[in-house]
C-alpha cells in the first residue's frame, strides 16, 4: 500500500513538471513504471494514454498564451505521425527495450539538471527538409518505446535557436499528443495491455499535468522537482541499463 501511494505521489510531480515545460512526462512515466518492475506490455500504451492528456493541458494553456507556431510544428509532424503509428507497430525484446529506454532516459537527465533554462537571444530561420528528417526519426522512437518525443525535440529546437522556451513548450506539447496517438493507435492493431488502476493513473496524471502547466505558464521556478526528477530518471535509467530486474 505505502510503495502505491509513492507511486501516485511520483505520478504527480512528474506530470507537474514535465506540463510546465511543455512535455507529457511519457519518459517520467515509464521511468516511474521501471522502477515499481511494470512490465513492458504495460509501459508503453500506459505511458502514451497519460500523455495524450497531459500534453493536451500543456499545450491549451501555452496555447492560450499566444506561443505556439503553426509553420514551425507542421514540418516535424507530418513525418513524425505515420512513423509513430509504424513505430507502434513493432514488438522489440523486452531486454531491448529496457536498454533503449533506458539511454533515452539519459536525455531528460541532461536536459533537467544542465539545461533547465536554455537561453535564446536570436532566433534563426528553420530548415524544412531537416525538420521532416528530425520528424521521422523522433516519431519512429515515440511509437516503438511510447514516448510522445517531446524530450528530444525541445532540446533540439533550443539548440539549433529555431524557437524559444515557451514557444518550444507550446510545440512539444501538441508534438507529443499527436506521435502519442499515432503510437498507440499502431499498438492498437497489436493488442494493448492496461493497467486495472488505469483510471486512477490518468486522474493523478491530469491533475498534476494541469497545475503544472498553469504554474508553468506563469514562469514558476520550480528548481526542487528537477532535482527530484532528475533522481528518479537515474535510478530508472540504473535499473534498465545495468540490473536484469
Amino acid at each position: 500500500m505505502e510503495s502505491l501511494i509513492l507511486f501516485y505521489i511520483l505520478l504527480f510531480l512528474v506530470a507537474f513538471l514535465y506540463a510546465s515545460v511543455g512535455h507529457g512526462g511519457a519518459s517520467g512515466y515509464l521511468a516511474l513504471m521501471a522502477i515499481f518492475s511494470i512490465t513492458p506490455d504495460v509501459m508503453k500504451p500506459t505511458a502514451l494514454l497519460l500523455n495524450l492528456f497531459v500534453s493536451l493541458t500543456s499545450f491549451i494553456q501555452f496555447y492560450r498564451g499566444r506561443h505556439f507556431n503553426w509553420k514551425l510544428f507542421l514540418p516535424f509532424a507530418i513525418t513524425s505521425v505515420p512513423m509513430a503509428f509504424v513505430g507502434g507497430l513493432v514488438t522489440v525484446d523486452d531486454n531491448i527495450y529496457k536498454k533503449i529506454l533506458g539511454i533515452l532516459l539519459i536525455i531528460p537527465i541532461v536536459r533537467f539538471l544542465f539545461f533547465a533554462n536554455i537561453r535564446v537571444d536570436e532566433l534563426r530561420k528553420s530548415n524544412f527538409i531537416l525538420s521532416l528528417v528530425i520528424g521521422a526519426a523522433i516519431g519512429f522512437l515515440s511509437g516503438l518505446i511510447g514516448i510522445g518525443g517531446g524530450i528530444i525535440l525541445s532540446p533540439v529546437l533550443l539548440l539549433l535557436k529555431w524557437s524559444d522556451m515557451k514557444q518550444t513548450a507550446a510545440i512539444s506539447a501538441l508534438f507529443i499528443f499527436v506521435n502519442s496517438l499515432a503510437g498507440l493507435a499502431g499498438q492498437f492493431k497489436n493488442g494493448i495491455n492496461f493497467s486495472p488502476d488505469m483510471y486512477a493513473y490518468v486522474a493523478v496524471a491530469f491533475v498534476g499535468g494541469l497545475c503544472g502547466a498553469y504554474f508553468g505558464s506563469l514562469r514558476l521556478k520550480q528548481n526542487f522537482l528537477k532535482y527530484l526528477l532528475a533522481v528518479v530518471l537515474i535510478v530508472a535509467a540504473y535499473k534498465l541499463l545495468f540490473t536484469n530486474a
